[in-house]
């Protein structure tokens, strides 16, 4: 499809030749590709789940509320860097805050959040598996 085609909504000429109703078969096609609101939101949580470290700062927090100072500990990172993946994990919603005095502490938002982490480490393991590699993911 062209750049003209795709913005105008014309079917190109191919699906004009393969389909008996086309505007049938597209209507079909676009419904199956999904809503483009809905695939942006779902790439930007991806995006900030695609982080290595902003992974192991979710588990960390699974089980509870942490301060920076633990998460360093536990990522065995510096602070500015906990501090920054923190920031990309509440800007998205998936880590809130809770201040007590000179502290913050941060925990998970929304538990569902490890539905999803928790499928995509088995997804891993599994193509890990097929691919005759050994490693491992997550805990």
């Amino acid at each position: 499809m062209t750049d003209s085609t795709a913005s105008t909504g014309e079917l190109p000429d191919s699906l004009t030749r393969l389909y008996e109703d086309p505007e049938a078969e597209a209507a079909t096609l676009r419904e199956r590709a999904g809503n483009a609101t809905v695939a942006d939101r779902v790439s930007s949580l991806c995006s900030v789940l695609s982080n290595p470290l902003r992974l192991r700062l979710l588990w960390a927090l699974r089980d509870g509320e942490c301060c920076v100072c633990e998460l360093q500990t536990a990522v065995d990172a510096p602070q500015s860097t906990v501090a920054s993946h923190l920031r990309h994990l509440t800007d998205a919603g998936l880590v809130a805050t809770r201040k007590e005095g000179k502290w913050t502490y941060y925990r998970v938002a929304n538990a569902g959040v490890f539905e999803v982490v928790d499928r995509a480490a088995e997804l891993a393991d599994s193509t890990a598996d097929s691919s005759g590699e050994s490693r491992e993911v997550g805990e």
